[in-house]
């Protein structure tokens, strides 16, 4: 993840969807769209990966969080809360999500994940996935 704050910082932000829509294949830069950025950041902060650090983190922002997102039962999650088959293996990250709450079902407790395969996956764009505590 840090590679990619790092571009966001040295390119001035982000370019909008609407200049830059997500097609799934690979494309070239229209430099005339490069002047309109949509946000912008001046730095991130790494966190430790334990729930405790994850929690006191989410309370302040949304987290920008690496995944394993290869596991056909997260690639077909539908709803419920989440406790697949993902790696624990660094080398396996391949997917990029941003936790933006939690909260607790039965006892059961979980992070609140938004995913950027669009409204029709999962919860509408989002998942619940198991603490690990």
């Amino acid at each position: 993840m840090d590679y990619a704050f790092q571009w966001v910082i040295s390119n001035g932000g982000l370019d909008t969807e609407s200049d830059y829509p997500y097609t799934g294949v690979d494309g070239t830069c229209n430099t005339a769209k490069e002047e309109k950025k949509v946000v912008s950041i001046d730095g991130y902060e790494d966190i430790d990966q334990s729930d405790s650090a994850l929690l006191c983190a989410t309370v302040q922002q949304p987290i920008s969080v690496g995944m394993d997102g290869s596991a056909l039962d997260f690639q077909l999650y539908t709803g419920g809360i989440y406790d697949g088959d993902c790696s624990d293996d660094p080398n396996d990250i391949d997917h990029a999500v941003l936790i933006v709450g939690y909260g607790s079902e039965n006892g059961e407790d979980y992070w609140i994940v938004k995913n950027s395969w669009g409204t029709e996956w999962g919860m509408e764009g989002y998942f619940l996935y198991k603490t690990k505590h």
